[in-house]
């Protein structure tokens, strides 16, 4: 064990964060697995799921290592060549995506002969981050030409945010207003940002529109959830998700301070998604307020981690990366508990490395392993330069330690000729 921890390279605060997050997760998805489990064979067994989650926590891990090991530097150059593939997977996914569970429309994508889906969004927002952040730090010596940047910037992102709109409002939303903040905090002009936050506006409104205009299309049936979901959290009117929004009302209100224990959670068998979208009001009922508040702390301390990491960076693609992959991450996570708890509309966010599934879990450890990599070549960079000092402090006792030597030498020499020459001076003055 010691052998494995001292392999791990880069930041352990974000090595234990996640690590903790991680092993958090197992009992509250074998706890609220057991709908699932009841809908799917009718046994209530969910030690299926347990270990379906453990393999995706376990390939999660591995792909953090495998990541962390890579030099980000050279993503750089992968999220480039990426994107065009990154457009074309989205492509697919809006023609022929599949739903998952009813719940999640038609937004997954089945990988032939494995069995496996994922989610293309999720993966999209990942490159677009990374690509962002190129840009930024490419531009960073050089005043920004805005034509330049709407064709070399912009209209990437907006068709990229335009192949996951018609599928995924929320997801949308969250990357753009990542990619808002990234360039925010890159020094991209105020000016600029204002026009385009004002197009994307714009473009919301028409594409709302044009499916007014077409509202039998199937390209624009989420249209109708999204006002749905809007109005509900803004009216009493019943609904679906308000049935759900209501389960999870119940379920963070009867936790109370310490939850009813591990494993006795009661909505779970009610609450439609309770093992991802709303694993958190599961978490609140068994574990109590301080269960609630314990994870929500550990994502803060992530996030603290994530701005050490940040500054500590000694390139502007570094400190970029780490911003447009780590930040994402808890704004996430806070969404999916503002959700559980209505203070935002039902989204469909699930929390990062607690949530059952898959895509979320790897494409969060990708991320992860990528910061973590920028806090490994710091650390390589810092660890350097001790050394490099070390080697200079020797030399230095080495040229001392001859120096000495040589004045030693010198002096002993003097003594020699002092004492021959004593005689003859004695000699001389007789």
């Amino acid at each position: 064990m010691k052998e494995l921890i001292s392999r791990l390279k880069g930041d352990k605060g974000i090595w234990s964060f996640v690590a903790l997050l991680a092993l958090f997760s197992f009992m509250p998805v074998f706890s609220a697995s057991s709908n699932l489990a009841y809908l799917g064979h009718g046994t209530g067994n969910t030690l299926g799921y347990l270990l379906k989650h453990l393999i995706h926590i376990c390939c999660g891990f591995a792909i953090i290592y495998a990541v962390h090991n890579v030099p980000y530097h050279y993503f750089r150059s992968i999220s480039k060549l990426l994107l065009p593939v990154v457009w074309v997977v989205l492509g697919i996914a809006m023609i022929k995506g599949t739903v998952i569970g009813g719940a999640n429309a038609s937004r997954w994508l089945q990988i032939p002969f494995v069995g496996l889906s994922f989610q293309p969004s999720a993966f999209a927002a990942l490159v677009l981050f990374v690509f962002v952040a190129r840009y930024l730090s490419k531009t960073r010596t050089e005043p920004i030409d805005f034509v330049d940047s709407l064709r070399e910037l912009w209209l990437p992102v907006f068709i990229t945010l335009m192949l996951i709109l018609p599928s995924n409002f929320s997801t949308t939303a969250l990357i753009f207003s990542m990619v808002i903040m990234l360039v925010f905090i890159g020094k991209y002009p105020v000016k600029y940002i204002g026009f385009i936050v004002g197009s994307g506006i714009v473009f919301l409104t028409f594409f709302v529109l044009i499916s007014k205009a077409f509202p039998d299309a199937k390209f624009f049936s989420r249209v109708r959830t999204w006002e749905s979901r809007i109005e509900n959290f803004s009216t009493d009117k019943p609904d679906e998700d308000d049935y759900q929004i209501e389960k999870a009302k119940i379920a963070i209100a009867s936790g109370k301070i310490y939850g009813l224990g591990p494993g006795k959670s009661v909505q779970k068998n009610f609450l439609p998604q309770s093992s991802s979208d709303f694993i958190y009001a599961i978490i609140v009922e068994e574990y109590g307020l301080l269960g609630g508040l314990g994870v929500l702390c550990l994502y803060l301390l992530l996030l603290v981690r994530f701005v050490v990491a940040s500054h500590k960076a000694n390139t502007l693609f570094g400190k970029l990366v780490v911003i447009g992959l780590g930040f994402p991450m808890i704004f996430q996570a806070m969404i999916n508990m503002a959700v559980a708890v209505e203070l935002l509309p039902v989204t469909g966010q699930t929390l990062p490395l607690i949530s059952s599934g898959g895509t979320s879990i790897w494409m969060t450890c990708i991320a992860l392993g990528i910061i973590i990599g920028v806090t490994k070549k710091e650390e390589e960079i810092e660890q350097e330069q001790k050394e490099a000092a070390k080697r200079e402090e020797a030399l230095q006792r080495l040229i001392d330690a001859e120096l000495a030597a040589e004045e030693q030498k010198q002096h002993e020499a003097y003594s020699i000729e002092d004492k021959m020459s004593n005689p003859m001076n004695a000699v001389l003055n007789k």
